[in-house]
Order: C-alpha cells, then sequence, then structure tokens
C-alpha cells in the first residue's frame, strides 16, 4: 500500500477565519512540513495576495537548494491567468479546482455540466502546456451524481491530469461510503490516482480518509492542528497517526508533530484543547488510579502506541482520583520515601481536598511536610546555575546554533524545543560575573534573536 500526506496548512489552513501568515511563517512551515517528510505541500493561491506569491516564490529556491524536498503545489481556480501565476513561480504542480456538483454548476458557475467539462478539459490542458504537473480537485464531488462524476474524471484525466481529488467540500461523507467511492472511481476510471480532501463538519474527516485509503486513495489532505473553512480537514497529526496503526505505515516523521503543532498553534493563534489527540497537553496524561495503576505496571493497558513514537512523554496528574500506587511512584521520583501509614495519611489529605483540581510537586512536598512533620530541605545547587530560553531568527538552522552553542564554556546541556523559543541551555558557573559573559557570548552567535534567563532557585 503506498499512501502520502499533502499539507495544505498554507493555503487551506490560511482560510481558517481569524489566521493570516505573515510570509516568513509560511516559509519557517514549509521547512518544518519538509523537514518532517509530508509527501506534497500545498504553498498557497498565488493570486489571492501579494504575501503568498512572495512565500511561494522563497519556498521555491529553497526547494531548488535543496532545503525543501516535498513536492510543491500551486492551488488555481480554472482560470488561465491564475495558471499562469502559478506556472511563473515554477510549482512542481498545479491544482485546479472546479465545483462539479449541480449546485455548484448552477448557483456558482451558472454553467451546463457539459459546459463544465469544456471548461475543466480547456484549463488542464492548459496548465500541462506550461510543463508542469497538473491535478485537477473535483469540488464537491460527493454531492455530484455518480456517472458525472466519473465523466469528470475522465475529462481532467484525457487533458492531462495525474491526480484528482475528491473533494468532500462540506464533509457529509460518512466511511462506508467513503470507501465504496474510491472502491467505484479506481474501478471505472484508471490512469489517474485519487486524493481524498475531507472536510470535518461532522468530525469525519480522519475515518473517511482512512476509509478513502482502504478504497484506494493514495493521497490525505491535512493541515495541522485540523485548520480550515469552518471546521477545517483532516487534522495531520491525527491521520499520521492512524495510518501508522492502522496500516503499519509512515508517512511522516512522528515525532516532529509536537514542534509542527506548536508552531502552527503560535503562528495561527489557534490554541489546541487540552484533549486533542496526539499533540494536546493531556493525550498522554492519565488521572484515573486504575488507569495509573495500569500504566505503571505495562503502559499497554492505558496508551494505543509509546508516547515516544510522538516525540512525547508519559505523565499522570495527582488529584482526588488518585491511588496509592501512583502516589508512591511520585513520590519516589521526587526522591521521597514515607512508611505505608504515612503515605495513607497523604492520600486521605488529597481526597478530602475537592477543590484542589491537581497537586503539583511542590505542593505535593509541602503537603508531605505537613503530614510527617519532616523539613524535605532542598538541596542549593553549587555556584550558579541557569536556564536560557533562545530564540532564533527563522532563516537559520538551530542545529548550526546549537553547535556554536555547544563550544561555550559553561553550556552544560542543551536542548531544541517548540513553542515561543527554539532553544534551551543549561549554564553552571561559579558567579554571575561569568554568567553574564556567557549570556552575552550567546547573543552574539549570528542568528540569535533573543533571550531569557531564569536561575534555578533550588532543586527539590
Amino acid at each position: 500500500m503506498r499512501i502520502g500526506l499533502l499539507d495544505s496548512t498554507l493555503r487551506e489552513g490560511e482560510q481558517t477565519a481569524g489566521v493570516s501568515f505573515t510570509v516568513e511563517q509560511r516559509v519557517e512551515i514549509a521547512k518544518a512540513l519538509s523537514e518532517a517528510g509530508v509527501a506534497m505541500i500545498e504553498a498557497g493561491h498565488p493570486t489571492v495576495a501579494p504575501d503568498i506569491y512572495e512565500g511561494i516564490k522563497i519556498i521555491m529556491k529553497l526547494k531548488r537548494e535543496g532545503i525543501i524536498t516535498s513536492e510543491i503545489v500551486g492551488h488555481s481556480r480554472a482560470v488561465k491567468s491564475d495558471i499562469e501565476t502559478a506556472a511563473e513561480l515554477e510549482v512542481d504542480r498545479i491544482a485546479i479546482f472546479y465545483g462539479v456538483s449541480d449546485i455548484h454548476l448552477k448557483a456558482k458557475h451558472k454553467v451546463s455540466r457539459e459546459e463544465a467539462l469544456n471548461i475543466i478539459a480547456e484549463h488542464v490542458r492548459f496548465a500541462k502546456e506550461h510543463g508542469v504537473k497538473v491535478r485537477f480537485t473535483a469540488e464537491d464531488a460527493t454531492r455530484t451524481e455518480y456517472d458525472y462524476l466519473v465523466e469528470v474524471v475522465k475529462t481532467a484525466r484525457d487533458a492531462g491530469a495525474d491526480r484528482v481529488s475528491i473533494a468532500d467540500t462540506v464533509g457529509i461523507l460518512y466511511p462506508s461510503r467513503a470507501k465504496e467511492l474510491f472502491q467505484k472511481l479506481t474501478r471505472d476510471v484508471s490512469g489517474v490516482e485519487y486524493d481524498i480532501h475531507a472536510h470535518n463538519d461532522l468530525g469525519l474527516a480522519v475515518a473517511n480518509s482512512l476509509a478513502a485509503i482502504e478504497g484506494g486513495a493514495t493521497i490525505v489532505h491535512t493541515t495541522v492542528n485540523g485548520l480550515g473553512e469552518r471546521s477545517g480537514i483532516t487534522p495531520l497529526q491525527q491521520i499520521a497517526a492512524a495510518i501508522k496503526y492502522h496500516f503499519g505505515i509512515d508517512v511522516i516523521r512522528l515525532d516532529k508533530l509536537p514542534y509542527l503543532a506548536s508552531l502552527v498553534e503560535k503562528y495561527s493563534g489557534i490554541v489546541m484543547p487540552p484533549n486533542y489527540p496526539i499533540t494536546g497537553d493531556n493525550a498522554f496524561l492519565h488521572k484515573a488510579g486504575v488507569h495509573v495503576a495500569g500504566i505503571l505496571s505495562d503502559p499497554r493497558t492505558y496508551e494505543f502506541m509509546p508516547p515516544e513514537v510522538f516525540g512525547r512523554t508519559r505523565d499522570y496528574v495527582i488529584d482526588k482520583y488518585t491511588g496509592k500506587k501512583a502516589l508512591k511512584d511520585r513520590l519516589e521520583r521526587l526522591g521521597i520515601r514515607i512508611n505505608d501509614e504515612e503515605l495513607d495519611k497523604v492520600l486521605l489529605k488529597i481526597k478530602s481536598n475537592p477543590a484542589s483540581r491537581t497537586y503539583n510537586d511542590a505542593e505535593l512536598i509541602d503537603l508531605v511536610e505537613e503530614v510527617t512533620g519532616r523539613s524535605l530541605k532542598p538541596k542549593p545547587p553549587d555556584g550558579i546555575e541557569a536556564v536560557v530560553s533562545i530564540s532564533c531568527d527563522s532563516n537559520v538552522y538551530t542545529t548550526t546554533i546549537t553547535r556554536k552553542l555547544a563550544n561555550i564554556p559553561g553550556v552544560t546541556e542543551l536542548m531544541e524545543i517548540s513553542g515561543d523559543y527554539d532553544i534551551i541551555a543549561k549554564i553552571k558557573v561559579k558567579d554571575v560575573i561569568e554568567l553574564n559573559k556567557v549570556i552575552e557570548t550567546i547573543r552574539s552567535i549570528k542568528g540569535v534573536k533573543s533571550t531569557l534567563t531564569s536561575l534555578i532557585l533550588k532543586r527539590l
């Protein structure tokens, strides 16, 4: 089975209400998608706005330089000026869309079925004359009478399209029908490959995409965090994980998903809910005592795949649902050992205070001190320790800066992270003067945009 992803965060994703990416953000997202191994990137509709045009121009430059390796797709109406604009940017593929359902033909295009076929053929041929690969998108395909949809696909194929995207534009497919539709299309129209573009209006985009794969689709359209018109389209994180689990196929570097999710969350301003699958804060966070006892014994009891596969770690919360096994494990992780009687007293205190939703480590230590009457004195660090969060310019590789940081005396550990900053450096020096010297050295590195320093006050 051969399956790939086309990510449309830069096109469909930017059609989310309130979202507008800058040129720099577009380029950074494209680089991150390529580094993660996405097969195709729909970089935008270049005639919509100058910044989209400029973004695609830079992305194609990076493609020629080998920095971006994904196939780059330019979006276009069935309008010759649109096609010419996409072609002058030298994109790898032009995607021409046209509404083919009767409601689109009558209400939007105001043409007959036969006229629509002629328009599709004319514009696909025109695009092919520019020496690019062409995908035709049958907009609103899932509300199109099947025999006419077959005519549409054959027309696009005969005009030169090697891929046809079946768009569930208003998200009304359900899985069994999705599978059947793609089975019929692959049977009735050969010589072309099929994409599934599933909108999520009924919350079925992932399920419909999986069913379409079973029916013969070879490319799934996605956006990071499921952005897009109205309720968005198939979320990249969820479909990539589902394809891995159900079909055993890696369509992307799964460990890159948290960074992609965080990057797009930051640039779009659309915040993921905590319970968002795969990349949400709670995706691998356990609560109920029975659940935590299970994962402490064997994580497979309550996890479909190890979180490390997705660049995540598992954890559990301490609150009124916590069991004895979980509490003991958490305390031991903090280096605290108490007897069973004391453990029962601490647990009773936790369960007797439902107003406290969760206990963080510091609060838990305070509670143990209260119950046991013992002081759990923190060990002060030798010298001065600090954590420096480093933000890098978008046009530099963090690995280049990391190498330079590693050679600075006093830097003991480096981590590349997602979020508002790109790198965390741990520093250990003898005094404040040395700390300031290290920070100034970091700031002098070309490509370092800003830093934030936090002193380590105590170790628990």
